[in-house]
């Protein structure tokens, strides 16, 4: 399926499924408003789906690899070798995103859309390599647009291959050194706030990498001069093939009426594209942590979105959207479980 014809398929959460679920919730044995912010989210979920009792007991992690040129710049930690073997550690289950996604019940999609070498085949890996990594920012946009377009149709086509296999609950994942700088560009030009105010230290750089960080950025923004008024544009002269992919993870959801659980920074960053090509899927986005990374916060504001969760995680991979799944769960258990006043014989407040 096309961008145009997912972004067609998008509408508006339905606000009055929002109120009929929270007179449910008022009318359940608890005083009003009790459970805090979990009721929101149980509204949220009956309006995403349509449903008023709704279930996720088919749940996906999309975990989408890439390399990037800007690592030349010495801009990580790590080597940039360091994404195919995570990916290899991906398929062979021994990732931190293996063992909370086995903790969630989630079953987790590894992707390969531009990883810098050629991945060994696997039957696991979904493989929808766009390039052997983007370029260098520094120097030349990160990748044509022809490449932004795919990389977003591409995440497209993974999500509905699991919508239709009947995941109903996504969370977004990605893998790739360096992944970082990018989302600090792309949440740069989308909020306006300084390079300085939403670069951090990724991996663990010391204070002079993350000043040549920042420095890279600033320089790579300056060179291409990306529209966010064109978030393709975005995407192709500062992005990332992952981060295009979570775009497109994230739109496809939206247009089937999945609630997806977006993770860290780099997903937001996704989610930032994504939301500037169709408002409206910002209804469907559901904010699973807010990282350590201190650009994520400015990014989750600007979107309107509050973290379900806050425990300065800074790996990625899915580990946020995997921890943050059983509260979703726990959020759509209490619509469908909780016995109501006069279910219970429970008298109601006098108030």
């Amino acid at each position: 399926m096309t961008i145009q014809q997912t972004l067609q398929r998008i509408e508006p959460i339905d606000e009055g499924l929002i109120l009929a679920a929270q007179r449910r919730l008022d009318n359940l044995t608890k005083p009003i408003g009790s459970l805090g912010r979990l009721e929101a989210l149980a509204c949220r979920l009956v309006a995403i789906t349509g449903d008023e009792n709704p279930t996720f007991n088919q749940k996906r992690i999309i975990t989408i690899a890439a390399d990037h040129g800007v690592v030349g710049e010495g801009v990580s930690a790590y080597p940039q070798e360091v994404t195919a073997q995570m990916v290899r550690n991906f398929l062979s289950g021994g990732a931190a995103i293996n063992v909370l996604a086995r903790h969630a019940g989630a079953e987790v999609v590894v992707a390969d859309f531009g990883v810098a070498v050629e991945l060994e085949p696997h039957p696991n890996l979904v493989s929808r390599k766009i390039g052997f990594g983007t370029r260098n920012i520094v120097h030349e946009p990160a990748m044509a647009r022809e490449q932004a377009i795919a990389a977003i149709e591409a995440g497209i086509e993974i999500a509905l291959r699991e919508i239709e296999s009947g995941a109903n609950l996504i969370g977004t994942g990605e893998m790739g050194i360096g992944n970082t700088t990018p989302s600090s560009a792309i949440t740069a030009v989308f909020t306006g706030a300084s390079v300085a105010q939403v670069t951090g230290r990724g991996t663990g750089v010391d204070e002079m990498t993350l000043q040549r960080k920042i420095d890279v950025i600033e320089r790579a923004i300056e060179l291409h001069r990306p529209n966010p008024s064109d978030p393709i544009d975005v995407l192709a002269k500062v992005g990332g093939f992952e981060i295009g992919g979570i775009a497109g993870v994230i739109l496809a959801s939206a247009a089937h009426r999945v609630p997806i659980l977006v993770d860290g920074f780099i997903s937001t960053a996704g989610a930032l594209i994504a939301g500037a090509l169709q408002p409206d899927v910002r209804g469907y986005l559901i904010s699973a942590h807010c990282s350590a990374e201190i650009g994520h916060r400015i990014a989750l504001d600007f979107l309107g979105l509050e973290p379900i969760l806050e425990l300065e995680l800074r790996l990625g991979e899915g580990t946020g959207a995997a921890l943050a799944m059983p509260i979703v769960e726990a959020g759509a258990k209490i619509l469908a479980e909780m016995a109501s006043f006069d279910e219970a014989g429970v008298s109601k407040s006098k108030e």
